[in-house]
């Protein structure tokens, strides 16, 4: 028996040797800006370390290694622990309020200030001792050199790259003669660890999260935030978390950045924000026990890339498309993946034919990751426009159509609004023949449709036709927050819109008034995205007027009364008793949150006909979402 036990231990010995040396060789390519593995399969290499042996040297070692000068930290810098399930995660945060943002993916660096110069940039390195890159960060032009603090400051933060810099520093060290960087994730690190040309890092950017004689001026961890952005440092956008409806809203977020936003993100950030729970809870040799990172379950695969499509947005971006081999990622066969912009599409010089490496995060779209083998094919891009046969125009990142009466604009501008503001059975195919018939060329011109106009669709008899003049008219009573994010403001999602409003801009008059100044001071409105929404809103100015002429009722939001659906998700489709708006406003009275489709995250579908056809009742069978009538909702009241 003792033989046995012997051998056993000596097996486990020899794995954990064995893993211990595999991390460690991730680690230094990663660094170095070459990593062969995605961040999943690392976590899993490490999960898989951390069970065996949770003391090894190897998880303490939390960063890799860069060529230069050896700095020690006053205070180490650790990582952090992870949650992939929002049920854990609630169970982590249990009814303390936390404070969200977003986790950047870049490489992690500490800024010392004395007397309010810089004086010293480090990586993390291993956590006790990082690299020295002060010269380095000289040249990023987020990063303060002088600030108001006259006596000792440690800042922490990450430097990361944006796809639009990404996309300017490629044509750069190609013109520079070198090879074009494989990733904006992997670009960053490269720069730090490079001795020559250093000044290619005034294409990176840095957000500052974190100060670490902060328990010595605090007594919570959101006011951390206001004193670094009072500073001039650019921090992630901040959000106080104290119910489970919060916290939703925010991963939805947090998933939606991913797929949309301008720089590489990994997950979010949770963090207590009393530090009275931070001196209880201490710290781990590896992590904070007051903080905690939540990353979607991600799954990668090397596939081929068959073909490229464009497609255009309301906003007239052309927007790429890869269409691949068939593949299974995270339990789903998948045939089509976001290659975000026509930068990266240039950037990473893709064509039919190349093998690349594709991602897919939980629910969030599948996306391209990089390049595996150059399949040897054409690189091209669509120079007109598919709808209008405008010339299509190169901006920064992004390919577009200038045309703003471009069909093809229009219509994506008017399918939003419809699925935004919830009209039910007007689909794109009955659109179409609508648009070239000349009966709608505008969203207000849904409103002057009749019984008559809808006659004149392909099979379309009078018992439909009432059905989609009725659906369309039963639209005109909808919450202001509803009604802002369906006319597609630019940066105006429904989250957004909301917060508008909560911070008591709640009527239209109100927000024909706003100012930039006014949204700034809203939580979570930096001053570009505060100038792209009041720009949008003077242009959608004529549409809001005539809207409301054609008798729009526009509802003032009201405060939660009670938290009986607290946590819960509401979507609502077919035809209804009492006006949507009236059943919305109710599920947000009482805590609840209004999705416009069916996902695995919704939580009940409101539909008075059981046996409905509608997507939304599709999608409700397959993702096991529970289906109750207008009746039964008021019960639930």
């Amino acid at each position: 028996m003792g033989i046995n036990l012997d051998y056993k231990k000596y097996c486990m010995n020899k794995k954990i040797e064995e893993l211990e040396k595999i991390i460690l060789d991730h680690k230094r390519k990663y660094y170095i800006g070459e990593p062969v593995i995605s961040d999943s399969e690392f976590d899993k290499l490490e999960e898989e370390l951390r069970f065996l042996d949770p003391d090894s040297y190897v998880l303490s070692t939390v960063g890799g290694s860069i060529t230069g000068k050896k700095v020690k930290h006053d205070k180490k810098m650790l990582s952090l622990e992870k949650k992939y399930d929002l049920d854990s995660l609630v169970n982590w945060i249990s009814s303390n309020e936390v404070v969200g943002t977003k986790k950047i993916d870049g490489v992690s660096c500490s800024l010392i200030y004395k007397n309010g110069k810089l004086i010293l940039a480090k990586t993390r390195g291993n956590g006790s001792h990082g690299e020295d890159i002060t010269d380095k960060c000289f040249w990023v032009p987020s990063i303060p050199k002088n600030i108001a603090q006259s006596d000792y400051l440690e800042i922490r933060g990450e430097i990361y790259c944006e796809f639009d810099r990404f996309s300017k520093l490629t044509d750069k060290m190609l013109e520079l003669g070198e090879d074009a960087p494989t990733s904006p994730r992997n670009i960053v690190a490269g720069l730090i660890g490079r001795k020559e040309k250093i000044y290619l890092c005034e294409y990176l950017s840095f957000q500052a999260f974190d100060i670490v004689q902060k328990y010595e001026n605090f007594d919570n961890e959101y006011k951390i935030f206001n004193y670094l952005k009072k500073n001039n440092f650019i921090v992630p956008d901040v959000k106080l978390i104290s119910t489970k409806s919060q916290l939703v809203d925010f991963i939805n977020e947090v998933s939606q950045f991913i797929n949309e936003g301008n720089y590489l993100i990994d997950g979010a950030v949770l963090t207590y924000n009393e530090f009275t729970l931070h001196f209880e809870l201490g710290e781990t040799s590896h992590h904070p026990k007051y903080k905690m990172a939540f990353k979607f379950k991600s799954e990668a695969k090397e596939t081929e890339l068959k073909n490229i499509e464009w497609n255009i947005s309301r906003n007239g971006i052309y927007t790429p498309v890869g269409i691949i081999k068939e593949t299974e990622l995270s339990g789903a066969m998948v045939t089509r993946v976001t290659l975000h912009n026509y930068g990266n599409v240039k950037a990473n010089s893709l064509k039919p034919g190349d093998i690349i490496k594709v991602i897919r995060s939980g629910e969030v779209i599948p996306k391209f990751e990089c390049i595996v083998k150059d399949g040897g094919g054409i690189l091209e891009f669509p120079s007109m426009c598919t709808y209008c046969k405008e010339a299509l125009v190169v901006s920064d990142i992004r390919l577009l159509c200038p045309n703003k009466e471009c069909p093809g604009r229009k219509k994506h501008e008017i399918l939003n609004f419809i699925s935004k503001i919830g009209i039910e059975d007007l689909s794109e195919k009955r659109l179409i023949p609508l648009m070239e018939l000349k009966l709608v060329e505008n969203i207000d011109d849904l409103y002057k449709l009749d019984v008559n106009d809808f006659l004149k669709l392909p099979k379309t008899k009078e018992k439909l036709a009432e059905k989609l003049s009725s659906s369309i008219l039963s639209t005109k009573n909808v919450s202001l927050p509803v009604f802002l994010s369906a006319l597609g403001l630019s940066g105006g999602a429904l989250n957004k819109c909301e917060k508008i409003v909560d911070a008591g801009y709640n009527s239209i008059d109100k927000i024909l008034k706003l100012s930039i100044k006014d949204l700034e001071s809203i939580d979570g409105f930096a001053n570009k995205s505060a100038s792209e929404i009041i720009k949008s809103i003077s242009i959608k100015k004529d549409l809001i007027l005539s809207l409301i002429n054609l008798g729009f009722n526009i509802e003032e939001a009201k405060q939660a009364e009670s938290s009986k659906l607290d946590g819960l998700s509401f979507c609502i489709t077919g035809k209804l008793s009492k006006p949507r708006s009236e059943i919305q406003n109710a599920i947000k009275q009482n805590g609840g949150r209004v999705v416009s489709s069916v996902t695995k995250q919704t939580n009940i579908l409101i539909c008075n006909e059981k046996d409905s056809t509608s997507s939304k009742m599709k999608n409700a069978a397959k993702f096991n979402v529970k289906v109750i009538s207008e009746s039964e909702f008021f019960e639930m009241m």
